[in-house]
């Protein structure tokens, strides 16, 4: 017990000072100056630099070997501590703090190009950060982790236990379906009609704090900023959210602002006694993205919560164009082969994903170089999604997850897709009449069910293990695939 004692309290410093470097995150990507960028970088290198020698302590290894669980929360502790330390300790020391350097200084230099639409001013940056991360991986393969394989042993980081074969075969299983409900709603008659007109910031940004709060969001815990790409930081008693406006398209402030908030609601709702513990945040990103899918579209695009959504559209922005409720969720839900991944409709999104996943695939296995990135994606969009990209923006530059090397970390919004159709359709089954609370504005209902069944165990179960227990039955794809079928079908009357 005493070297349980000892461990879990040298992890809770570690687990501490890792939040510390998520808020100087946070910092970065919302009010920190453009001229800090250099520093900021030298500040991260510095503080992963603490961090992995802290998570590859030799104590942490003497103090595993002697730790005996108390209780079944100890012993997955054990577990997650156990895994964390032989990947730190693959990865060399030097390779950790340079790649926190340079992916600090790279979401600069991305958000420069992606700004100016020039692919030629990343490509250097990018180059470096394939080339840290193609080490890592090489690592931590040889470390035994992902089987040997590089790329699965980034991906095992996002998901542990993932592989890129067992995504392989679910995209495959996946895509057929998707591509013929997307080739019956483009050659539909009778399409929704788009949104028009101009949306102030200070209005939209007004209505996204309502949003937020209609899903239960503590506000006491948390705050909503903008940022150049929408996402949610931090865990515990501190889960922040950030959201971005387009005067032209309210939607996309409103829609990544309730998809952040179950990032956040996520973290927020973890049981308190797992705080500053491996337990005390999301146990995968697969996880964590069901909890914002599920938010974002089971519930903040079904008929019944856009039906409240309209009212107070007509509140704050006055005549909108679209009379009807009705006519009102036929337009939030309306398909499109639009080249933005984040303002994709449901039935698009998971292809951007298979192409991202593919393209990655391809850099780590020595069949793509960065060089040649641009024009694959050009036409590898082009096969997928029948238009041509425009420019470098709405294209390879649209995500930010490259630059700050989260490779490997895409496949997971497509798992997440799925629990959270597995997550939707049991939450459906036990509250019946969820709808008359949805057609309030009142997503707390839902909330609380997946708080009781999802987020207050935080990292205590395996993700799988996870969904599981929640639902009752083995995540599959069947239950998302579903959903879509039968929700777009009835909108575009086929």
């Amino acid at each position: 017990m005493t070297a349980f004692t000892d461990l879990m309290a040298f992890q809770r410093d570690t687990e501490a000072l890792s939040q510390i470097a998520g808020r100087l995150g946070w910092d970065q990507e919302t009010v920190m100056p453009d001229g800090a960028a250099e520093q900021r970088g030298e500040e991260m290198a510095a503080i992963e630099g603490v961090l992995h020698s802290r998570r590859t302590d030799p104590r942490v290894g003497d103090w595993l070997e002697k730790a005996e669980a108390p209780d079944a929360a100890g012993a997955r502790s054990l577990a997650l501590i156990r895994r964390a330390y032989g990947r730190n300790a693959a990865v060399p020391a030097r390779l950790a703090s340079e790649i926190a350097r340079v992916t600090s200084v790279a979401q600069g230099i991305w958000a420069e190009a992606r700004a100016k639409n020039d692919v030629a001013h990343f490509l250097p940056t990018l180059d470096k950060v394939v080339e840290l991360m193609r080490e890592k991986g090489q690592a931590l393969a040889a470390a035994g982790f992902g089987g040997g394989n590089a790329y699965d042993a980034l991906v095992d980081d996002y998901e542990p236990e993932a592989t890129a074969e067992g995504l392989a075969a679910m995209f495959d299983r996946m895509r057929p379906r998707l591509v013929a409900l997307r080739e019956a709603v483009l050659g539909a008659a009778n399409p929704p009609a788009p949104l028009r007109g101009h949306f102030a910031e200070a209005r939209q940004l007004g209505l996204a704090r309502d949003l937020a709060t209609a899903f239960g969001y503590d506000w006491n815990r948390g705050r909503l900023d903008l940022a150049v790409h929408p996402f949610s930081s931090g865990s515990g008693n501190d889960a922040r959210i950030t959201t971005r406006v387009v005067e032209s398209d309210p939607f996309n402030c409103f829609y990544s602002t309730i998809h952040e908030v179950g990032h956040a609601t996520y973290e927020l709702g973890i049981d308190q006694s797992h705080l500053f513990t491996p337990l005390g945040q999301g146990v995968s990103m697969g996880v964590h993205e069901s909890q914002s899918r599920i938010y974002e579209n089971q519930l903040g695009r079904s008929r019944a919560f856009t039906g409240w959504l309209h009212g107070q559209m007509h509140a704050v922005f006055g005549d909108h164009g679209i009379a009807s409720p009705d006519e009102f969720y036929r337009t939030v839900n309306r398909v499109g082969s639009g080249f933005i991944r984040t303002e994709a409709d449901e039935v698009h999104y998971n292809l951007h994903i298979m192409m991202r996943f593919d393209l990655e695939r391809a850099l780590f296995g020595d069949r793509l170089e960065v060089a040649d990135l641009e024009e694959a994606w050009n036409v590898r969009f082009v096969k997928d999604f029948g238009v041509s990209v425009d420019k470098p923006a709405h294209g390879m530059l649209q995500d930010v997850h490259w630059s700050v090397g989260l490779f490997g970390y895409f496949p997971t919004y497509s798992l997440g897709n799925v629990y959270a159709g597995c997550l939707h359709q049991a939450l459906r089954a036990d509250i019946p009449d969820l709808d008359d609370a949805l057609a309030k504005g009142d997503g707390r209902p839902a909330t609380e069910w997946l708080r009781a069944k999802v987020q207050r165990f935080g990292g205590l179960y395996k993700p799988a293990e996870v969904i599981e227990r929640a639902c009752g039955f083995a995540p599959s794809e069947a239950p998302l695939l579903d959903y879509l079928e039968g929700k777009f079908r009835a909108i575009y009357g086929l």
